[in-house]
């Protein structure tokens, strides 16, 4: 008969580990020794080490890898789910080398493929931490208990920096730069942004203070989860911030209704029907988006000029399936040049294009900042077109994982910032070193705040 142990399964409970052998459990209780050790040394309370899960969440706050230290210990709470669902879905009567594959077995894999890869990305973070060669990552994966036991209780064996110390860096970088109202333009004061996680309030942005001159367009760059996109859906009203973002003098927030048209806003993805025409598609858009007091006449008038701007006047028949790649750009932008709004903004509009179709995309995006419209643009290319663009706003992850304002201003200020000639090396300048980049987001970040403050 199929049964476990109920002291095996008190350890699997107290180790987080679905290991049967003793003296893989021995082992284990090593490596918790050490953990012990290494907490403390980073200001967290060693007993924390003997808890399933939060040990995890600790070591990786230790370890300035608080994701990584999330998601293991999620992984670990589903592994000791598995440890009490297994036995319920084994069949008794049949010898354990013939019992089925089971979907519990096939979830057990693919929680430790998830949990070996986010292991490794810890370990080269406890790593850091301790200045040590990442040669040390062999033994983290096949012997854990020797790094941490040594880490963890050998005095000649420091951490670079304690959990106290990560928290300082990631929450007294403000600058409390509350910039002054335009009367004409985009004014946005932005305390922060938030969502609550595990019971607890995470921060997504904070303090991001900046004024955008009518005919400017801006370039919005940032590594992958420093808020972008969140930044864009605080200032278009889509996800309210703790914040005041102001066009034109106007508060976006409390006059969303009516200011809602006022903002044109271009997903990366498209959301056009391929079968409507070129014509209809925009008539749809000036159906939605034009005032109530708009004879049909006049909403007709709106979608021929807008095909004139945009140069699909030769295309209004066509079907939108049978568009070349930028002429279906043209027309989402198109689509939402109809209300003819003050701010637009644009989430990668050139993903798809080549070099030359790209550059008349953004030539055409020129010419409307150059009507007086404000445009912010996010492109993961932008060194092709950066001479078409007046500012600039780099968002970057400071060490609490929180976005931040790590710089903004013209072009050439950006250049001289940051040191750098290519905007692609500012993104890699402010990304961490475990995405490839020079790891100086706090630099920055504090750099920026420092000159606001100033």
């Amino acid at each position: 008969m199929y049964e476990y142990d109920f002291f095996d399964i008190l350890a699997r409970i107290i180790l987080g580990s679905g290991k049967d052998s003793i003296l893989l459990i021995i082992l284990n209780i090593l490596a918790i020794i050490g953990y012990w050790g290494i907490l403390q040394k980073c200001g967290v309370k060693g007993w924390w080490a003997l808890v399933p899960v939060a040990r995890d969440i600790k070591l990786g706050e230790a370890a300035a890898r608080k994701r990584e230290g999330l998601v293991i210990g999620i992984l670990h709470a589903v592994q000791l789910l598995l440890v009490f669902i297994t036995p319920l879905l084994v069949d008794p009567s049949i010898p354990p080398e013939e019992q089925p594959v089971a979907l519990t077995d096939i979830l057990e894999l693919l929680v430790f493929l998830i949990w070996f890869i986010y292991s490794i990305r810890l370990y080269l973070g406890l790593i850091e931490l301790f200045g040590k060669k990442k040669r040390w990552l062999i033994l983290w994966i096949f012997a854990e208990f020797i790094p941490a036991c040594l880490w963890g209780w050998c005095k000649k064996d420091k951490p670079l920096w304690t959990v106290e110390e990560v928290r300082s860096a990631a929450t007294n970088y403000f600058s409390n730069a509350r910039v002054t109202v335009l009367e004409n333009g985009l004014t946005v004061n932005l305390e922060e942004r938030t969502i609550r996680e595990l019971f607890k309030k995470k921060y997504l942005l904070r303090d991001i203070h900046l004024t955008i001159q009518p005919g400017h367009m801006v370039l919005l760059l940032g590594g992958s989860g420093a808020g972008k996109t969140t930044f864009l859906n605080a200032v278009n009203g889509y996800e309210k911030a703790k914040a005041e973002i102001m066009l034109n003098g106007r508060n976006m927030y409390t006059n969303y209704n009516e200011m809602q048209h006022d903002i044109g806003f271009v997903p990366q993805q498209d959301l056009m029907r391929g079968s409507d025409t070129v014509f209809r598609t925009l008539m749809d858009a000036a159906n939605m988006r034009l005032p109530a007091d708009f004879t049909k006449a006049d909403r007709q008038a709106r979608v021929e000029t807008v095909l004139e701007i945009f140069g699909l006047s030769s295309h209004k028949n066509s079907e939108v399936s049978k568009l070349s790649g930028g002429q279906r750009k043209r027309l989402s932008i198109a689509m939402e040049f109809i209300s003819n709004p003050t701010l637009f903004i644009l989430d990668e509009p050139d993903s798809g294009l080549d070099g030359v179709m790209a550059r008349e995309l953004f030539t055409q995006l020129r010419r409307i900042a150059d009507q007086g419209k404000i445009i912010i643009v996010i492109t993961h290319t932008p060194d092709r077109v950066i001479d078409m663009f007046d500012d600039v706003i780099v968002l970057a992850k400071d060490t609490g994982e929180t976005g931040r304002l790590a710089f903004f201003g013209s072009v050439e200020e950006s250049r001289a910032f940051f040191g750098k000639e290519n905007m692609e090396e500012i993104v890699k300048s402010v990304n961490s070193k475990s995405e490839g980049g020079d790891g100086l987001a706090d630099d920055y970040i504090l750099k920026m705040a420092e000159v606001q403050h100033a």
